[in-house]
C-alpha cells in the first residue's frame, strides 16, 4: 500500500542527554530552520558543575529547563582537578550541527586557556556553544566566532611574549656568567683521578665510585663519554 504523499511528515525531536556533577552547565539548541545536512537528530545536551563551594546545582537546571533542556549531565569538581569525565562524554556524542549551552562560561572551564582548548574539541566535533549570560561567546553565530577567534589570537600571542621573555632573560643571564643546568658532580681533577684508576686497572669500579661517592651508573657514564672522546 502506498503511502499517502499529503499526510504530514512527522516533526523531529531532539534528543537530550542528562549526567550528574559539578555546576557547569551545557544544552545544544536547534536552529528552527535545520540545514538539509542537519536533518538527523540534533543533540541537546545539559552539563552541571558543581564546585566544593557551590554545591547547589537547582538554578542552573532552572535556567537550563526555561530554554528546553530537561535532560542533564552533571559532576562534583573538587579543586583544581582538571578532569572533566562527564563533560568528555557530553563533547563525544557531539555532532555536526549541535550546540553545547551554559549557564555561564565558569560552569564549563576554570581559566581562559582552558576554555579555549574546550572550545576547539567542540569546534572539532562541527558544533557549536552558547552562554546563556554571555551571549557574545555564542560561536553559532558568526559574530560569537569571530570574537573566540580573536580571543585565541590574543592567548597565542600572549604565550609568545612568556618564550620572548624567558628566552631574553636566560641570555641575559648567560652573558652574565649565570651557568644553567645541573652543577657538575665531579670536578675537572677529581675526572682526571678517576681515569687514571681506571688505567692502572688496581681499583674495582665499585670502589671508584664509593671513593667519589657517586653512582655507577654515573661513574660509566663518564667513562663511555671519555672513550667516546678518545676514539
Amino acid at each position: 500500500m502506498s503511502s499517502d504523499p499529503s499526510a504530514p511528515r512527522q516533526k523531529m525531536q531532539d534528543s537530550r542527554v542528562n549526567v550528574p556533577g559539578s555546576c557547569k552547565s551545557h544544552n545544544t539548541i536547534s536552529p528552527s530552520k535545520p540545514h538539509p545536512a542537519r536533518l538527523r537528530r540534533l543533540f541537546r545536551s545539559n552539563y552541571v558543575r558543581v564546585s566544593t563551594q557551590d554545591q547547589d546545582a537547582s538554578k542552573q537546571l532552572a535556567q537550563l529547563r526555561a530554554v528546553g533542556c530537561n535532560r542533564v549531565f552533571s559532576e562534583k569538581v573538587f579543586g583544581t582537578r582538571r578532569a572533566h569525565p562527564q563533560l568528555d562524554q557530553v563533547i563525544e556524542r557531539l555532532r555536526a550541527g549541535d550546540a553545547i549551552v551554559v549557564t555561564r562560561l565558569d560552569r564549563l572551564a576554570r581559566s581562559f586557556r582552558d576554555l579555549l582548548g574546550i572550545v576547539a574539541r567542540i569546534h572539532d566535533a562541527g558544533a557549536g556553544l552558547r552562554s546563556l549570560v554571555e551571549p557574545w561567546a555564542d560561536t553559532t553565530t558568526s559574530a560569537g566566532g569571530i570574537v573566540l577567534t580573536v580571543f585565541n589570537g590574543i592567548a597565542e600571542f600572549e604565550r609568545k611574549l612568556i618564550v620572548e621573555r624567558a628566552s631574553t632573560g636566560r641570555a641575559a643571564a648567560m652573558a652574565r656568567g649565570t651557568k644553567f643546568g645541573r652543577k657538575a658532580v665531579l670536578g675537572s681533577a677529581q675526572v682526571e683521578h678517576i681515569y687514571r684508576l681506571v688505567d692502572e686497572g688496581n681499583t674495582s669500579m665499585r670502589g671508584i665510585a664509593n671513593l667519589f661517592g657517586i653512582h655507577r651508573s654515573t661513574l660509566f657514564r663518564l667513562l663511555s663519554r671519555h672513550a667516546a672522546n678518545a676514539s
